[in-house]
């Protein structure tokens, strides 16, 4: 090659810390609602519906908008997309701590729903700044910080709430934001746009916004038990529709939103579906756990109140965010498939004991740590793998679609494991029966396990594809060749190799020869 290529600006450890103080912020404040629902109920008079829209707000609207954040990063640059995205949760985060009612209650946690669009916002920082060595550990260290940030909204909306007043446990996280990220603003430098020609696919984005909205909402109101069966076929028949729409319209743009032919790729499509099994599982989990613990009955469950089931789970949700910020790096070292198989055997061994023997508390603070590491540490490597191995351009859609489908299998695992209780109630009560957990608990062993088979296809699929030759060529960002990887390393779909790793300088792509 005849060009010589600088290296990308340097990440200074300032610039570092301010996006992590914004994530850890930005984590703390999403998750103060969950503690705090009863309150928010009894001081604002809502019943058991209300209060479920408040808590599926931020969800429902957070999964909707990522995707369009992520590709408005790949196209007008990370750095701006995410100081306006702030703006918007800064004034959601305000609205919402001088809510008199629900109705700007509301407003405020749809505003609010814009923060998750940062993580892929992020990506696109991290990738453009930093090495190829060390982007994915930083991918894991931003998502353990936004992790670790809930943890801490959890545990300290009770006490801000009691001292203050629950005004005050929206109001100081996002005065936190607000001042985390006006640095941010000042530190980080700014990142080039990949795709500064391509006008943005506005039919694109409104289909899949649709799309996404219906099939969340149904979702919320499937588990919240709300929905017929007529209107849930409706519902069902409308997804359908929007997403043939959508499919059509990307197929023909000249700019599509998502590039279809992306998901063709194995480091995508298999990352969604390894993503989506590990997270209907922990999401089976998380709802499973405290009903068992707050449950009194006939000689199990353990009457335990809102303040203990905090304490028994506190070591899982630490457990969770430790295991983010290693994620990316057991990808790297390891690859995201060996890193998947490792957390499907622990979870389904976590599992299938809970089913053999629940009659202590420890045993489910123990099943939580370990299903909680074993999914942080899963999802984050395929988020790390992925971020790294497709085109640069399409690094921040192609990370809010894999954090859109961790929400997704959320709440499908919760809709699921709720249903299995509903199923197994005692007669005459809204007690869960015994044998309703220990259904659940073996339920979600299975699906842990189906982890290991699917892994096991996926890599046969991957196996039947032709090698290419070391002399083919390709373009940044693709699966790479036999002659650029390194001999000493895994040959994985999800993981990407070290030599296609973009260098980002002001010299043109189309200059390179």
């Amino acid at each position: 090659m005849s060009d010589t290529l600088l290296p990308p600006p340097r990440l200074r450890r300032p610039a570092i810390a301010a996006l992590g103080v914004l994530a850890l912020a930005l984590g703390a404040l999403q998750s103060v609602v969950e503690p705090a629902l009863p309150l928010l109920q009894r001081e604002l008079g809502l019943g058991p519906s209300e209060g479920a829209l408040v808590a599926n707000t931020l969800l429902v609207t957070g999964a909707v908008l990522t995707p369009v954040a992520g590709k408005l990063g790949d196209r007008y640059g990370g750095k701006r997309v995410l100081l306006r995205l702030m703006a918007v949760v800064a004034a959601g985060g305000l609205l919402a701590g001088l809510a008199p009612g629900l109705p700007l209650l509301l407003l405020g946690q749809v505003l609010q729903g814009a923060m998750v669009g940062v993580l892929p916002l992020s990506f696109i920082l991290v990738r453009v700044h930093l090495p190829a060595g060390r982007t994915q550990a930083a991918i894991g260290v931003v998502v353990a910080l936004f992790t670790g940030g809930g943890m801490v909204g959890m545990l300290g909306a009770g006490l801000i709430a009691d001292h203050l007043s629950w005004h005050w446990m929206f109001v100081l996280p996002t005065l936190v934001v607000v001042a985390a990220a006006l640095f941010v603003a000042r530190l980080m430098p700014s990142d080039e746009p990949v795709r500064q020609g391509e006008r943005i696919d506005w039919p694109g984005v409104v289909l899949l916004s649709a799309t996404l909205l219906a099939f969340m909402l149904g979702l919320v109101l499937l588990t919240g038990g709300g929905l017929p069966p007529l209107a849930a076929g409706a519902l069902l028949v409308l997804v359908a529709v929007l997403a043939t729409a959508w499919v059509r319209v990307e197929r023909r743009a000249v700019s599509p939103m998502v590039d279809l032919r992306m998901f063709a790729r194995p480091a995508m499509w298999q990352a969604c579906l390894l993503t989506l099994l590990v997270t209907v599982t922990l999401g089976m989990v998380t709802l499973l756990l405290p009903q068992l613990l707050a449950v009194s009955g006939d000689g199990y469950g353990f009457d335990a109140d809102t303040t203990d089931i905090g304490l028994y789970l506190l070591p899982g949700a630490i457990a969770g965010a430790m295991s983010d910020a290693v994620g990316g790096v057991a990808a790297r070292r390891f690859g995201a498939r060996a890193v998947v198989v490792v957390a499907a055997l622990a979870t389904a061994a976590a599992m299938f004991g809970l089913a053999a023997q629940h009659d202590s508390a420890w045993q489910l603070a123990l099943a939580k740590t370990l299903t909680a590491f074993a999914a942080g540490l899963a999802t984050t490597a395929l988020l790390a793998g992925t971020a790294t191995a497709v085109d640069p351009g399409d690094t921040g859609i192609a990370t809010s679609l894999l954090v859109v489908t961790r929400v997704i299998g959320m709440v499908v695992g919760t809709q699921i494991a709720g249903a299995l209780l509903t199923a197994g109630t005692v007669a005459g009560t809204k007690v869960p029966a015994e044998a309703a957990f220990t259904t659940g608990f073996a339920v979600t062993g299975v699906t842990a396990a189906l982890g290991l088979l699917l892994v096991r296809a996926t890599r046969s699929t991957r196996t039947a594809e032709p090698r290419r030759t070391a002399g083919t060529p390709h373009t940044a960002g693709t699966e790479g060749t036999a002659g650029t990887r390194h001999s000493t390393e895994p040959s994985h779909p999800t993981e990407p190799p070290h030599s296609t790793e973009p260098s980002h300088s002001t010299a043109k792509e189309g200059t390179r020869s």
